[in-house]
């Protein structure tokens, strides 16, 4: 994500008597996946490999209408499990294609199958649910996110627990899945999704469905289904990779930069970060004001507004910062965004402007009172998520490691990181690791300092 311009204790599965009897020992799967800060999101007991969603959106009347279907596979023995879905009416839950039972409480849908399903074996879900989405309106510094209405069709971008406002899953950057979509929509509207287009979209009874495919694993946060008119541009890369961008028509003018920017930096990011992750890049403009841009896998998503150089590098870095690597906890966010924002002052320095350095010394030179030295980015606050220092300090502290070990080691971390965690989820302490191995030096104070420790570092 990029602005335009705890303690709690994980939620624990309670068991009841039946729950025992009936599954012959098996017990409910947590209603929230362990992470402490965000302690409803997710959930235990499985683990998703694939999402498919057949939806229909009507603009106009704001109704959604949508089949999941997910495929899973236990993690314990399993006599019921939950999952995120915020509003909706749920009208029917099959396990395996046999009726299961389900309540609601909050976003809470806890769905019993008809019999338990034993650990490690493969299970399938499908919800048939409908009503209006209603997106998240956070604090200050999150915004309004998940499934937006907009005047022509939606805006949709999630993190960093949208998702559940328009289809029901285990709602959490840790437990990733491939996903097929099946959006239709009114006929003269385009619907966009993650990955890439699948046939050619279909018009029917005044109606047009669109498939799209995202078969790399992809954080929930990252789906989008944004919809509305679009006038787009499809090509390629100059490295060959496929290129696709979409403006709303208000902001026509920039549709051939975001799709020449986004081509140039995706091509270079790949020589300083290692292959791109997936199978497609490019962006989409919408007119929706959001104030923001969000890195959703393969089609960044720029709020209402035009992005310039900067941002667009950023969004991009993420889809190696963040998509391919995802986070664990929400704790590590700066691993996604102090990576993006030293890209951003990569990118300047390839562009032959200001050079990382500058740009280091730029930020460096705020005073030891200033609130971003306060703010020790390394844990990010569940309820101050998106905080400045969680951005500048934390690229800051990448370019205190890159003086601390030399350029050749410090971007060969960078590869390395990116080869060995493709498509995962990973920690800070983990990067810690790898940046110790591949330097040979111990950096625990560098990232005390820079990390950990709620003040100006004086030396690194």
């Amino acid at each position: 994500m990029k602005p335009d311009t705890s303690t709690v204790s994980p939620l624990k599965p309670v068991a009841s008597a039946s729950d025992v009897v009936a599954g012959r020992g098996a017990l409910p799967g947590a209603p929230g996946i362990g992470d402490a800060d965000f302690p409803t999101d997710g959930n235990g007991g499985y683990d998703v490999g694939h999402y498919g969603l057949t939806l229909s959106y009507d603009p106009p009347s704001k109704h959604l209408s949508g089949v999941t279907r997910i495929e899973a596979r236990a993690t314990q023995d399993l006599s019921r499990f939950n999952l995120d879905l915020s509003g909706f009416t749920v009208s029917r839950i099959t396990v395996d294609g046999k009726p299961a039972k389900f309540d609601r409480a909050g976003t809470e849908l806890s769905v019993t199958p008809a019999s338990a399903i034993p650990n490690a074996a493969a299970f399938n879900v499908e919800v048939a649910y409908a009503g209006e989405p209603k997106p998240v309106r956070g604090s200050s510094n999150l915004g309004t996110y998940g499934f937006i209405p907009t005047r022509d069709g939606a805006f949709v971008t999630c993190q960093p627990n949208g998702a559940k406002t328009w289809f029901p899953g285990n709602d959490h950057p840790s437990d990733k899945a491939s996903y097929d979509f099946d959006v239709t929509v009114p006929a003269g509207l385009t619907a966009l999704a993650n990955g890439e287009l699948v046939g050619t979209p279909k018009t029917a009874g005044g109606k047009t469905t669109f498939r799209w495919r995202e078969s790399h694993p992809m954080a929930s946060y990252l789906a989008t289904m944004t919809l509305g008119k679009f006038e787009m541009l499809q090509g390629t890369t100059p490295g060959g990779l496929k290129n696709i961008a979409a403006v709303d028509p208000r902001f026509r003018s920039s549709l051939r930069k975001l799709y020449d920017v986004s081509g140039r930096v995706t091509d270079y990011w790949s020589t300083i970060f290692g292959p791109y992750p997936f199978s497609s890049t490019g962006g989409v403009v919408d007119d929706f004001p959001a104030g923001y841009a969000l890195e959703n896998q393969t089609k960044p998503m720029y709020g209402g507004f035009a992005p310039g150089d900067d941002i667009i590098a950023h969004e991009l870095a993420h889809q190696w910062f963040g998509d391919s690597l995802s986070i664990t906890r929400w704790k590590d966010l700066w691993l996604n965004e102090g990576f993006a924002t030293y890209a951003e002052w990569l990118w300047s320095e390839h562009e032959g402007q200001a050079t990382a350095e500058q740009l280091f010394r730029r930020q460096y030179a705020a005073a030891a009172d200033d609130p971003i030295w306060s703010y020790a980015p390394g844990r990010a606050r569940p309820d101050d998520l998106f905080n400045n220092s969680v951005y500048t300090r934390g690229g800051m502290a990448l370019h205190a490691l890159r003086q601390r070990i030399g350029d050749p080691a410090f971007f060969r971390l960078l590869k390395e990181w990116n080869s060995t965690h493709r498509y995962g989820n990973v920690t800070t302490p983990e990067f810690v690791a790898m940046a110790e191995k591949i330097s040979g030096k111990k950096l625990g104070p560098l990232f005390d300092a820079w990390l950990f420790t709620p003040k100006k570092p004086t030396t690194w």
